[in-house]
């Protein structure tokens, strides 16, 4: 007998194969058995009227740090999701040297006063015991980023590494990959990683390779010149035989107008030539960022003093002013556009853009002006740039080689992380089965929790995860495909989607008839071999 049966739902098994009527059976946190199962004596949860289907696999997270602060994750829970893959955009929180040099590349990072405890490990292997004595929710799969690497071995940010940091860091890289790791992912439009060039960024994808792992790049430019910086990750994982999946992929405003769709022709034709290639894209159509990326990543130390006195410097003002990076770039497009999201120190000015803050000064004197404000956790600002249109992602989102993520950190609405926002956190897969298979057609239900389950499961290497089949760990996503919905918006980013009934992590119940039952039964994955 199955400990539980999941009865009266249309199973889509994650294949994209056509729905079928059948109950779901659930022993030792396994898939036992799927058919007719009305005879069982077990335990049983309601999917009349529902789609069954895998958990869905979010495969472009950035939960490093908030599912240790809170484990819970019940933006991800609520949604079906039931794996989450972190360290992306070269952004994580391992390996680590002086945890003081690290926080800006954190994102979800809360100062240790809050949360009554401080980072207390160093290497991937570390960070994943801590997070399996936390006791995530979720499943977590974790990339080595490469933004972490470079602050541990890179002195100087404002050059490529030498060859003897490169050693360093591809050492920590194969610390990564032992652990478990899944591959090394990159964020070349971020301070600490701008000057990483091909010799560094194709030795460490060779490293990769030689485990099986996969190469997640942020791209270097993603308007002006994000054309060039897609044939560069190609370029790099053509030269070192790495597996490439290109984070978000479509570029934001600033660019050519034809943009996307060069890039999309230019990804295109390398994966007909037989490359190894594909691409998520996130459904937000605002791009978000801290603020603290206006600033070269030297000057952030933990030494609030100092950061004060380098924004008091004028001549230090105009030289960041003259810097070229993802604060610059978000304001290309105006900076009225560019929006305070959250400023934990100066509350009044969230929701307005740089220009209204301005008045008719400066943009960069405001923004210098909101760090020096939040000096003592200057990491803490986030700033939204309007990038995209709904027809834009949806349209990247159709492309036989797409995946989706949430390119979000997990959230809790209550807790330790009561009153903490981040973009995309409770809407991402609500929006996407909403958008495209209700709204836009542009998917079947069955093809659409294949892109949110076994295609992502395939790319990262999550063996059997991903599907409804016998034997597969029982991560399970029950919905109603006629509601279900995101529901969080702009200005209130952290409502709960609706449609989930339950959700399942490894056989046991996290969220059932949309309420959570506070179990975490979530595991630490690691690349097999």
């Amino acid at each position: 007998m199955p400990d539980l049966i999941i009865s009266g739902g249309m199973v889509a098994d994650g294949s994209g194969a056509g729905l079928r009527r059948a109950d779901v059976g659930i022993s030792n946190g396994k898939i036992e058995s799927i058919g007719d199962l009305s005879a069982a004596d077990s335990e049983r949860l309601d999917a009349t009227g529902t789609v069954v289907s895998p958990g869905f696999i979010d495969i472009h997270s950035h939960s490093d740090f908030t599912l240790l602060v809170d484990p819970r994750g019940q933006s991800q829970i609520s949604q079906g999701v039931t794996t989450e893959v972190i360290g992306n955009c070269g952004h994580g929180c391992a390996p680590i040297t002086d945890p003081r040099l690290f926080t800006g590349n954190i994102y979800g990072h809360i100062d240790r006063a809050e949360i009554g405890w401080e980072i207390d490990w160093h290497t991937t292997a570390e960070f994943l015991e801590r997070m399996a004595a936390a006791g995530p929710a979720v499943n977590v799969a974790t990339l080595v980023p490469n933004g972490n690497l470079r602050i541990a071995h890179v002195a100087d940010h404002s050059r490529p590494a030498s060859s003897d940091e490169i050693a360093a860091m591809d050492a920590g890289l194969r610390e990564g990959m032992e652990a478990g790791a899944f591959g090394l992912s990159t964020g070349l439009e971020y301070p600490p990683e701008r000057n990483a060039g091909d010799i560094e960024i194709e030795t460490l994808c060779r490293t990769v390779a030689e485990y099986g792992g996969i190469y997640a790049p942020h791209t270097r430019n993603r308007e002006v010149a994000a054309i060039e910086a897609v044939d560069e990750v190609l370029r790099n994982a053509r030269n070192s035989g790495v597996a490439l999946h290109i984070s978000h992929l479509s570029p934001r405003r600033g660019g050519p107008p034809d943009a996307r769709e060069q890039i999309l022709e230019l990804v295109g034709r390398a994966a007909a030539a037989g490359e190894d290639v594909t691409f998520d894209t996130h459904t937000r159509l605002h791009g978000i960022t801290n603020l603290s990326n206006a600033v070269p990543s030297e000057h952030f130390t933990g030494d609030a003093a100092g950061l004060l006195e380098v924004l008091a410097d004028s001549a230090s003002r105009r030289a960041f002013a003259k810097d070229e990076n993802i604060i610059t770039s978000f304001g290309l497009g105006g900076w009225e556009n560019v929006v305070i999201f959250n400023a934990p120190m100066s509350p009044d000015l969230e929701g307005r853009s740089i220009t209204e803050i301005a008045g008719g000064k400066n943009p960069f004197d405001v923004i210098f002006d909101v760090l020096a404000q939040h000096a003592g956790d200057p990491h803490s600002i986030l700033v939204t740039c309007k990038s995209y249109e709904d027809a834009e992602v949806i349209d990247t989102a159709r492309q036989p080689l797409c995946m989706v993520g949430s390119d979000a950190t997990a959230l809790c609405n209550d807790g330790p992380l009561a009153g903490k926002v981040f973009l995309g956190a409770y809407t991402w897969a609500g929006w996407y089965l909403r958008q495209t298979v209700r709204e836009f057609g542009v998917f079947t239900v069955e093809e659409a929790v294949r892109r949110m389950t076994a295609m992502p499961a395939d790319r990262i290497g999550l063996g059997l995860r991903g599907r409804l089949i016998v034997g597969a760990p029982a991560d399970i996503a029950v919905f109603d495909p006629d509601s279900i919905a995101d529901q969080g918006t702009l200005e209130q980013p952290n409502r709960l989607a609706k449609g989930i009934r339950h959700t399942i992590v490894n056989g046991v119940p996290a969220f059932v008839d949309g309420s959570f039952t506070e179990t975490r039964n979530g595991q630490i994955l690691r690349r097999a071999g």
